[in-house]
């Protein structure tokens, strides 16, 4: 039987820590939430790997360093309710219930979905719930959000998302730009969202956040 708490253990030492992040709540959620339970089967193997695990249909579980440093960079606070966008099998939505206060999850696919959920009750996590819905369209009647956060690369994000923000609050995305990505932080000041740059990383894009052919900023 493998050892995954090894395996949590070193994926901490050998990719997240030398990737400076320094936040103790962040590094004890990814110590203690099984990621290899929130992939398909077949993948429990792979779960530790150090790049982007595929679910399939398209999609990936981040890999620990760039989810660690989003994390670390949107700095989730205790009281937070945290919006999670393609939760995928529900792992990211795991680490922030260990962060926050409650968080809201969206999955666009019914069997993910519910997947999802059935993993995070598995494994008592009460304090969050997942939906099914259109990425792009949030979860408006659960928000503001303190924080929203997408598990995918995006070009844009419309205004519909970032009005589900609070003010004050932030939100944290990979944009994708040519053959690399940018992960960048929002932070909503006065209705309005101001982006700064964090660090590079790489994903799929998640659908629905490909940028209309008339480009609009």
């Amino acid at each position: 039987m493998a050892d995954y708490q090894t395996r949590r253990t070193t994926m901490v030492d050998t990719q997240v820590r030398p990737s400076d992040v320094t936040k103790f709540p962040i590094i004890d959620a990814l110590l203690s939430v099984a990621r290899e339970d929130y992939v398909p089967d077949a993948k429990r193997e792979a779960a530790y790997v150090g790049e982007n695990v595929d679910i399939g249909a398209g999609r990936v579980l981040l890999e620990a360093r760039t989810l660690a440093k989003m994390l670390e960079a949107v700095d989730v606070q205790p009281n937070d309710v945290v919006l999670d966008l393609g939760c995928g099998l529900g792992y990211s939505t795991a680490v922030l219930a260990q962060l926050a206060d409650f968080v809201v999850a969206v999955e666009d696919e019914p069997d993910r979905a519910q997947e999802a959920q059935q993993n995070l009750s598995d494994h008592g996590v009460d304090n969050a719930a997942v939906f099914e819905g259109a990425l792009v369209d949030g979860a408006a009647k659960n928000g503001p959000y303190d924080v929203i956060i997408l598990q995918g690369a995006v070009e844009h994000i419309p205004s519909n998302l970032l009005a589900q923000i609070k003010d004050g609050g932030r939100i944290v995305a990979i944009f994708t730009e040519g053959a690399l990505g940018v992960v960048r932080i929002g932070r909503k000041v006065d209705g309005a969202v101001n982006w700064r740059m964090s660090f590079n990383a790489g994903a799929p894009m998640l659908p629905g956040f490909a940028k209309e052919a008339e480009f609009t900023f």
